[in-house]
């Protein structure tokens, strides 16, 4: 996103930083005597006061199980829930809300996916492509196939930069690829990989794709029919609303051809001791009393996101990622690990005078929450030979003042540990 194009975002109606901040209770308060600089937003985002009210309500004024009950509650809170499927739909461009399935995260959605859709196709000898930037749920659930039935996990490797190149996405699709899925934004590194072209490459040889859209949606407009994505999957925590609740966007010919991944109540048609009949989808998939007020508040910070504009919030959090790196690499010492060309707002870094937690530590003396460590992704950590990184991620209601505080206590760290 050039200069231009940032400050046509902005100002196509002006972006009051402040007022948005008023609408997250938790950034009034202080950590230790000084006001809470949020910078840990690609672990989990903050809630607003909407998604907050929107579940209190829920289990105030009208909760009930839904889709069995017969009763006031339980109808009227049904038609809710399954508004937010539709509401999800249309968040994404789903081509229907049966499409949709409610999870308890990207995680279960990954190995959903894994279970219900790629296990019955995998034979000793087939290979799922994943690549080198992948979080452990993008990773596990394919090593796990693989050690059940001899297939092969091939990795597309990551440049010094940070990206991935499409000839190695090229190289590495064969006749024995039967399955690819890719993170949209990586967590560690902020990169937006070129999902478009990897669908399209991967579609050339009848491949599905699985896309992990968790730290896509909170920053990026997605439409999954342009995309081409054949899976797509994201949680609620990172989206500004309650944890414990996900999605799966699934094309309806491929969720038809997937046996259940658990077996309960709400997943079925018919029940006898010869033989079940399964739900359609997305029913199919949604076994037991699913997080009902999880998904209200799903709804609520999607309209809350919506009525803010991702343009407009990507186009802000451009801006604090562009003034930030600036000011990072001012401080000496200070390495910024994936210099992507196109990025998300996320930066993550080492300094040669302290180790990660060294520096969470300090910053948190000085009220400012980063995430020190591995984020889920040890082998990437292992490609750029570094043990952990420090990292900052911004959201929606991060200003360039937090930005100014952050970079006082990175010099901070210089003068301790220097």
């Amino acid at each position: 996103m050039s200069s231009m194009e940032i400050m046509n975002a902005l100002t196509a109606g002006s972006y009051d930083v402040e007022r948005l901040r008023a609408d997250f209770p938790i950034l009034q308060r202080e950590v230790n005597g000084r006001p809470l600089v949020y910078f840990d937003n690609a672990a989990s985002a903050q809630k607003p006061r909407s998604v907050i009210e929107a579940v209190q309500q829920c289990y105030a004024h009208e909760y009930s199980n839904i889709h069995r009950g017969v009763h006031f509650l339980s109808g009227q809170l049904t038609a809710r829930y399954e508004a937010v499927r539709e509401r999800v739909a249309r968040f994404l461009n789903a081509p229907s809300a049966k499409e949709i399935v409610f999870t308890r995260g990207t995680t279960e959605s990954i190995n959903l996916v894994a279970h219900s859709f790629v296990r019955p196709r995998l034979k000793a000898g087939d290979e799922i492509l994943i690549t080198g930037m992948e979080q452990h749920s993008n990773i596990v659930p394919w090593q796990l196939l693989c050690d059940e039935t001899g297939a092969t996990l091939r990795v597309v490797p990551v440049q010094d930069s940070g990206e991935i190149d499409l000839e190695d996405v090229r190289r590495l699709l064969n006749e024995r690829t039967r399955f690819v899925s890719v993170v949209h934004v990586s967590n560690a590194l902020g990169t937006i990989n070129p999902v478009r072209q990897i669908i399209a490459e991967a579609h050339a040889r009848g491949v599905p794709v699985l896309l992990d859209g968790a730290q896509a949606v909170p920053h990026l407009r997605v439409d999954v029919q342009e995309l081409g994505a054949d899976f797509y999957a994201f949680s609620g925590h990172k989206l500004y609303g309650p944890s414990g609740i996900g999605v799966l966007y699934g094309k309806m010919e491929y969720l038809q051809q997937m046996r259940p991944y658990q077996g309960g109540g709400d997943m079925i048609r018919s029940v006898s001791f010869e033989r079940t009949e399964y739900a359609e989808p997305p029913q199919r998939f949604e076994a037991g009393t699913p997080n009902i007020a999880g998904v209200i508040g799903l709804g609520a910070a999607i309209d809350y996101v919506e009525s803010v504009g991702l343009e407009r919030i990507a186009a802000h959090e451009h801006d604090l990622l562009l003034y930030a790196t600036a000011g990072m690499m001012e401080v000496p010492g200070l390495r910024i690990i994936g210099t992507a060309r196109d990025k998300a707002g996320v930066i993550s870094f080492v300094m040669e005078q302290a180790h990660p937690h060294d520096i969470g530590t300090i910053l948190d003396q000085d009220g400012i929450a980063i995430r020190a460590g591995q984020h889920c992704a040890q082998p990437l950590m292992q490609r750029f030979g570094v043990p952990a990184t420090a990292r900052v991620s911004f959201a929606l209601y991060n200003t360039r003042d937090e930005v100014d505080v952050l970079l006082q206590s990175l010099h901070k760290v210089v003068r301790l540990f220097g």
